[in-house]
């Protein structure tokens, strides 16, 4: 057992070393994430985290295998397959994330990897074991199941990738079920390799979260990466060939239902937007503002407080498979109640925030006034602890300072404003404190918005006679209580 604590010591010091190293050069070259009508942030984030984490994965690995050998340690498992091909998704993620690569460009790569993947290490789901007492089948049909299920688990962790924290902490805890799974089996290589992936995206998702100077996204290039991965645990867990050893029907265990549960948040978020966009006759691969996050950030709650709930969500799920199996379920039953729960806390979810945040309802307008206290971001302990965690002063070099002109220039460039012109910076911090959302409170403007307080109330009558805000409610005296853009973003 020295070989995957090494691991995670390794890859957490790795990232930990590289991640300033990544970031400057990501602030130099302006390699940036820039706001626009679908994202959620309000000025271009450095967007290379990808490329720290896998370092840190590589860096783990090494050094487990390292060990390993002086010990004695015996990995069964070959990870030349699935290195290959993160290596493919992190190259190609890096294009994405600078020059933009078509959705359907990105598909096709996304199914040779996976291929690749399948060719290399001869594996893929080719079994059911048992489930609807579905044994092994043809790997005619084999085959295209496992690119298909691969391509939608890549793309549904890309989707998910939307507030600070979410897609890398889902991942991050995905990766520690797995890799508790893998040791059960006595499986080192994809234990070892599961933990370097959750401790190499530790110290990215506190920067993430917690740092001003220092944040960066995780990218195209980390998603992809985190999603073929999560891939490969899934085919290593239900292909024929398989070590796990929870197939025995008389343990009457069924992994399909557990690999669903780990993954319920982005499958089936993923699922319930893409049918969305088919009804509605849109490309089902074209982003859009109707994931599950979208609407929690729609109705106020924090990016933090959004993670948190998601991440929630899954644990609810995984604990409902583990009783499910405790209890002596069935196979199909497993199967079923993972499902079930998933639909409920998922597509239940997102449908009942979207009628409230619809309807401007007055169970909307208590959530609203509740997620003025989710926003931690603005306590002193929040403030402090990110004074602590983010980067330290002697960071800030003149590639730093450099990359703050140019985020400044670039905020002119999309909505100039002359500088001395103070009431209109106002009605600007307003008017984006407001947008994305379904109502906002206006003692919150008031109070967070940035303007100045005596502008806020002249500022939001002129834009309800200019048609660009609305009043919801108001209070005693007649004065603005709730507002919304009366144009919202189509989510």
């Amino acid at each position: 057992m020295i070989v995957i604590p090494i691991s995670v010591i390794v890859s957490i010091l790795a990232v930990r070393w590289i991640y300033f190293k990544v970031l400057f050069i990501a602030k130099d070259k302006w390699l940036v994430d820039k706001p626009n009508l679908r994202k959620l942030q309000e000025t271009p984030v450095p967007v290379l985290g990808g490329i720290a984490v896998f370092f840190g994965v590589t860096c783990g690995l090494l050094a487990s295998y390292t060990v390993g050998s002086i010990f004695g340690v015996e990995f069964k498992v070959e990870l030349f397959a699935i290195l290959a091909a993160m290596v493919v998704m992190i190259y190609v993620g890096c294009l994405d994330d600078i020059y933009f690569l078509s959705p359907h460009i990105r598909l096709v790569i996304e199914m040779f990897a996976i291929i690749g993947l399948i060719c290399i290490s001869g594996g893929c789901i080719d079994t059911f074991h048992g489930l609807w007492k579905v044994e092994n089948f043809s790997w005619w049909l084999a085959v295209p199941l496992t690119v298909f299920g691969g391509v939608g688990i890549i793309n549904a962790i890309n989707m998910i990738d939307g507030v600070n924290g979410l897609s890398s902490s889902m991942c991050m805890l995905s990766c520690v079920f797995y890799g508790v799974v893998f040791i059960k089996s006595g499986d080192m290589a994809n234990a070892t390799l599961a933990f370097s992936m959750a401790a190499s995206l530790l110290p990215f998702m506190v920067h993430n979260i917690f740092g001003l100077r220092s944040r960066m996204f995780i990218g195209d290039a980390g998603t992809m990466a985190m999603g073929i991965l999560l891939t490969w645990f899934t085919i290593c867990l239900l292909r024929s060939n398989s070590p796990i050893p929870y197939y025995d029907a008389a343990d009457n265990v069924n992994m399909i239902a557990f690999a669903l549960a780990v993954l319920c948040v982005p499958v089936f978020d993923t699922l319930r937007v893409m049918l969305g966009r088919i009804v509605k006759k849109k490309n089902p691969i074209l982003p859009d503002k109707t994931h599950l996050h979208h609407v929690f950030v729609n109705v106020g709650v924090s990016h933090f407080i959004t993670t948190v709930t998601e991440i929630f969500i899954m644990v609810v799920v995984v604990v409902a498979w583990i009783l499910s199996v405790e209890f002596g379920a069935s196979l199909e039953w497993q199967f079923y109640i993972v499902t079930l729960f998933s639909l409920l806390l998922v597509w239940g979810t997102y449908a009942l925030l979207r009628y409230h945040a619809d309807h401007h309802t007055e169970t909307l307008h208590k959530l609203v006034d509740f997620s003025v206290s989710t926003h931690l971001g603005r306590t002193d302990w929040w403030k402090r602890l990110s004074a602590r965690l983010d980067a330290p002063e002697d960071k800030i070099s003149n590639r730093e300072k450099k990359f703050r002109a140019e985020v400044l220039e670039s905020i002119a460039e999309m909505e100039p404003i002359d500088p001395n012109d103070l009431k209109e910076q106002d009605r600007k911090k307003i008017l984006n404190f407001v947008k994305g959302r379904a109502e906002v409170m206006v003692h919150d403007i008031i109070r967070n918005s940035g303007a100045d307080p005596l502008r806020v109330y002249p500022i939001i009558f002129e834009e309800e006679q200019k048609g660009n805000l609305k009043v919801i409610t108001r209070g005693y005296l007649g004065g603005e209580k709730i507002v919304a853009m009366k144009k919202s973003e189509s989510m």
